[in-house]
């Protein structure tokens, strides 16, 4: 009699992930080896300025670790490879750090000196900056669009306020000047120095100071001798009297935005 073969179990199992190793990319590290150039702030260019490369009682020389919430004392030894004291081993050559005629140039093979001035020393921002191309790039840029939004109000500007904006640079020689003279003028003044030119552009004060102007050398109004009074020109009556320590016509044109003053400058433009 044949044997019955056994029913053969079949489990189904869920597949499996196989997990396979790869290799771990080195971290890049953020300092990059190159030559630097670090530059004095706000455009001093003196034949020579040294700075502290040591700490002393006279000048702290020490970076603040957040890692370990420590000071660490720092210095430029020309023959260590770290700028921190307590990772240089042996004797220390001390150097001196040096800007000449503004600036310090530092080559790559100095990764000392570099790490020193970039990342720890405290006088950089204070006194220093280090140059950045692409800091430099957009400084200009954002100067290129100044002068541009500053060319473009200039050109569309009308000859009265550019007159009152000329006045603050250029006084009366103003009124002397054609209207395309003004213009000119205008445009040159806007590429100059954009910053100012819209900061006046925006300040009603320089337009009516400016009506204040004209009216006075157009006899319409008259300032005192000691430039205490304004008077009407037609009658002498009294307008207002300036304020102690003040300049007159920038106390005229504060003056003309008050309720009293709205009526005399209307009366004032239709005159002009």
């Amino acid at each position: 009699m044949a044997k019955k073969a056994k029913a053969v179990e079949t489990v189904e199992v869920a597949p499996q992930e196989v997990a396979i190793k790869t290799a771990l990319k080195p971290t890049k590290t953020s300092w990059e080896i190159k030559d630097r150039v670090y530059y004095l702030k706000g455009n001093k260019s003196p034949l020579t300025l040294t700075i502290p490369s040591r700490h002393t009682k006279k000048h702290s020389l020490l970076y603040f670790d957040e890692k370990t919430g420590k000071q660490r004392e720092i210095r430029y030894a020309t023959n260590q490879d770290s700028p921190l004291v307590d990772e240089q081993k042996g004797e220390a050559t001390l150097g001196h750090i040096m800007f000449k005629d503004g600036d310090l140039k530092v080559p790559k093979q100095k990764q000392n000196l570099q790490k020193l001035l970039s990342l720890y020393h405290p006088l950089k921002g204070r006194i220093y900056e280090e140059f950045s191309a692409v800091e430099e790039a957009a400084d200009d840029l954002d100067i290129l669009d100044l002068q541009i939004d500053a060319l473009n109000a200039a050109r569309n500007m009308d000859i009265d306020q550019g007159e009152a904006i000329l006045r603050v640079e250029l006084g009366s020689k103003v009124s002397s000047m054609s209207s395309k003279e003004i213009k000119r003028d205008l445009l040159l003044f806007a590429r100059s120095n954009p910053q100012l030119f819209i900061s006046l552009a925006n300040d009603d004060n320089v337009q009516l100071r400016n009506t204040a102007i004209r009216a006075a050398e157009a006899g319409i109004i008259n300032l005192s001798p000691d430039q205490r009074t304004f008077t009407w020109g037609s009658n002498g009556r009294k307008l207002m009297n300036v304020p102690f320590d003040e300049n007159p016509y920038s106390a005229f044109a504060a003056f003309l935005k008050t309720d009293e003053g709205v009526e005399i400058y209307k009366s004032i433009d239709k005159k002009l």
